[in-house]
């Protein structure tokens, strides 16, 4: 049952309306103009609002735009007699759900308003989770609600607490340093330095110094005395990224400031003793770097205490809508930008695309489609050219990268995977409702899953 807010002035339709719903279980609140319908929103909450776009006075659209301004807004459903792709485009940029072209059934009307609640009632679940998630663990920077991510908090919560060295494994663009920064920030050290040094950006000549320091006159160009990273980091945190990009001289030297926790700079002989808790990262599998040889055996022991496993995008698909609206929330007050949410089409092309640079890229593409878009509204257009199954230096035109036709097809595939995706996942995997919600029946569903490796082996079709 929902609480909806149905704004139109024909008394008439409004009357069909509300009886059709009220039969459905819905709490119908009726009004018959823009102005009439933000009057009854400053004393009530609702669910839904229901706007039709042509009204004298305030329109449905600047009505709509208006209450999508509120923290409490209601899902918002346009009605018009008069359709037309621009005033479907006003009307979504308004923060307009849906888009319904009079006349209209009443089973379309009342599928559009449960696909609205549905995409409501998912909002609010991850927001409360989201808040669980934050007060428990208090890692307010590490968006993930999936299972292999309440694995990682409830790891981080414990590895916090104590200063053993922990070791972060995963692919680039995971957030290792993040990750990292939170131990720091939840740990005894949280008021002392936090230095991160990404290891595979130090020419090897040059690692010993950056570590250690020298004095003057260590080697030509050491015109004076300059502390290392380790001893900037006293009584703080070193972080230690792509450990595994380390020579293995480099390797040998920093074993010995693990084991003695001293150090000595280029150009002296006097130890320099160093409390520094040690937090190291790398993106390679570094027990296959000690089989190759490529990395010391007791190096890889003595930073493997304790060990943090950051799971890919494509490992936690869940986490995606709540990325999305982080990255998206936290981008617009970064870059001033107007855009508040993220359409249905273009949250089906991130469902489908598969994210090899991680969150990295997931917040390099939003960030770029935020810089294009225009409106409040993300759209599918706005997002980089291969999320939208062209090559990135590809447009609209027959070319090098194939026919117009294959282009077409390509984008229009990746698309239809995407809605597909993302219907699933709203519908907690349930192939009926995802057949339902999508508008075609089972079998078309089943071979489309089969068509884009959806399905499970065991599936018929």
């Amino acid at each position: 049952m929902a609480t909806i807010l149905l704004v139109d002035d024909e008394p008439r339709l409004r009357q069909v309306l509300a009886m059709c719903l009220k039969q459905h279980g819905h709490v119908v609140v009726e009004a018959e103009s823009g102005e009439h319908a933000l009057s009854q929103s400053q004393s009530r909450r609702f669910d839904v609002a229901l706007l039709d776009v042509a009204m004298p006075g305030i329109g449905g659209i600047e009505a709509m735009r208006q209450l999508s301004a509120r923290d409490d807004a209601p899902t918002g459903i346009m009605m018009t007699a008069h359709g037309s792709i621009r005033s479907a485009v006003d009307a979504i940029r308004a923060g307009a759900f849906d888009y319904l072209t009079k006349p209209f059934d009443n089973d379309e009307l009342l599928i559009v308003i449960e696909r609205a609640l549905e995409q409501r009632r998912l909002r609010s679940e991850v927001k409360q989770l989201r808040t669980e998630l934050e007060s428990r663990y208090g890692f307010l920077d590490i968006v993930g609600i999936s299972a292999p991510m309440r694995r990682v908090f409830q790891m981080m919560e414990k590895v916090a607490r104590t200063d053993e060295t922990v070791l972060i494994f995963g692919e680039s663009g995971t957030g290792k340093e993040l990750v990292a920064r939170a131990l720091h920030n939840r740990g005894s050290r949280a008021s002392r330095p936090f230095l991160a040094v990404n290891c595979s950006a130090i020419p090897a000549t040059l690692v010993e110094s950056e570590f250690f320091g020298h004095e003057r006159g260590a080697f030509t160009d050491a015109r004076e005395s300059r502390p290392g990273k380790f001893e900037s980091a006293h009584r703080g945190t070193i972080f230690l990224d792509e450990i595994g990009d380390l020579p293995l001289d480099a390797q040998a030297k920093l074993l010995r400031t693990l084991q003695e926790r001293t150090v000595t700079r280029l150009g002296s002989s006097t130890p320099i003793a160093v409390d520094v808790r040690v937090i190291a990262a790398t993106h390679r599998d570094l027990r296959a770097e000690v089989t190759k040889g490529t990395f010391r055996e007791d190096l890889f022991y003595r930073l493997d205490v304790l060990a943090i496993h950051l799971p890919s995008l494509r490992e936690r698909p869940e986490d995606l809508p709540v990325l999305i609206d982080h990255i998206v929330q936290a981008l617009a007050a970064e870059l001033r930008s107007d855009v508040r949410t993220v359409s249905p089409e273009a949250r089906a092309l991130l469902a489908a695309y598969d994210w090899p640079g991680n969150v990295r890229e997931l917040q390099n593409a939003l960030r770029r489609a935020m810089v294009m878009a225009e409106g409040s509204v993300l759209k599918a257009m706005d997002l980089p050219a291969r999320i939208r199954g062209f090559e990135e230096d590809a447009d609209m035109t027959e070319g090098a990268h194939g026919a117009l036709a294959e282009t077409v097809a390509k984008a229009v595939e990746r698309l239809e995977r995407g809605l597909i995706v993302s219907a699933l996942a709203e519908c907690r995997g349930s192939r009926t409702q995802t057949a339902l919600r999508l508008g075609i029946n089972r079998k078309t569903l089943f071979t489309k899953l089969k068509q884009y490796g959806l399905a499970d082996a065991d599936e018929e079709s």
